[in-house]
């Protein structure tokens, strides 16, 4: 019931646009940053995706906070520790599907990368909207 209230709210679907705008940013952020550690650097593929998650990370959280949840007022080092929580945990279902996907499946890095980055994107906007940036009244 309370999904299908906040379905109706306007603000939350412009939220979601600003959040996939962000996430989109972060993307490129991250592929750009990773295609450039594995081809530019040589370092391996796993360690460039830690690199590249912080390097985005960093960049989705200011975007997030200033732009996409306006939750600049709310006490940043909590909003950081609980964003760098959600993001772990999507990180983590990132990096997974990514050894998957290039082991197992034997897909080249960064498509594998772009696919896996965004099989976790769902669960990184509930995460940051519903506990990272939720405006407690």
């Amino acid at each position: 019931m309370r999904l299908l209230h906040g379905m109706r709210r306007p603000a939350n679907w412009l939220q979601l646009v600003r959040f996939g705008v962000v996430g989109a940013t972060g993307f490129v952020v991250n592929i750009g940053v990773y295609a450039l550690c594995v081809h530019a650097l040589g370092i391996h593929y796993l360690l460039s995706g830690v690199l590249a998650w912080t390097v985005a990370a960093a960049n989705n959280f200011w975007l997030n906070r200033h732009w996409t949840f306006d939750a600049a007022a709310g006490r940043a080092h909590f909003q950081a520790m609980r964003f760098l929580v959600v993001s772990a945990v999507a990180f983590g279902v990132s990096e997974l599907l990514l050894g998957v996907l290039v082991e197992a499946g034997g897909l080249p890095k960064v498509p594998a990368q772009a696919l896996a980055v965004a099989a976790s994107t769902p669960l990184n906007f509930l995460g940051n909207k519903l506990w990272s940036f939720r405006l407690d009244r």
